[in-house]
């Protein structure tokens, strides 16, 4: 992240993706599903919008925030954010395949991120902000079907995010759990500051 990113994230009382007071917020409402589950893991930045973006999906029972690609076992947040580890800011998204089917939840979490970036998403820069879907061997076709439609919308030579094979998903702490739900000021500044929407309309335009 730039110091002129860190100074402003400062002013609003933020860290990059980094936990602060809780605010209070209503409940999130029960999950409507038929009971059956299946389950996906996205690497799209700051796990917080990540996981915002999938819990507002029709379909979708649960998303947890975590860790997904390296090497340490139960990484901890500060681990993942100092380097090293290898791991991904991840969200591990439960989903009712009544409801909503793996193609549908991997088509729109392109249009939620810059897939044109190497080094992270928005203001969140530095390997551990890096994306990537992982994709179960089941999924991997799907998966890749779906980065080759988004692909040929942007141009494939721009589309840099991967699809990696699933790897084991590690929970991140309870702090960053719901976090936009919970903290929804501090969340929507956050957002406004690192200028979400304005680079995903230059990137996927009014889609």
């Amino acid at each position: 992240m730039s110091s002129r990113s860190l100074v402003g994230l400062v002013f609003l009382g933020l860290a990059a993706c980094s936990p602060g007071p809780a605010e209070s917020a209503p409940p999130a409402g029960p999950p409507d599903d038929s009971g059956r589950r299946e389950t996906a893991v996205f690497a799209g930045g700051c796990f917080w919008s990540v996981e915002a973006n999938f819990e507002a999906v029709p379909g979708v029972v649960a998303a947890v925030s975590g860790f997904a690609g390296g090497s340490t076992a139960n990484p901890t947040y500060d681990q993942v954010v100092r380097g090293g580890s290898g791991h991904l800011e991840a969200v591990q998204v439960t989903y009712d395949p009544a409801r909503i089917s793996y193609r549908q939840l991997v088509d729109r979490f392109w249009l939620t991120i810059d897939p044109t970036d190497p080094d992270g998403q928005f203001c969140d820069q530095g390997p551990s902000y890096a994306t990537a879907v992982f994709a179960s061997p089941a999924q991997k076709p799907v998966a890749e079907a779906s980065r080759r439609a988004a692909a040929a919308r942007i141009g494939a030579a721009r589309f840099v995010t991967p699809v990696r094979d699933a790897v084991r998903f590690w929970p991140a702490e309870a702090a960053h759990q719901d976090f936009a739900r919970r903290n929804p000021v501090r969340y929507r500044g956050y957002s406004r500051f690192c200028r979400r929407a304005e680079r995903l309309r230059a990137v996927w335009g009014g889609a």
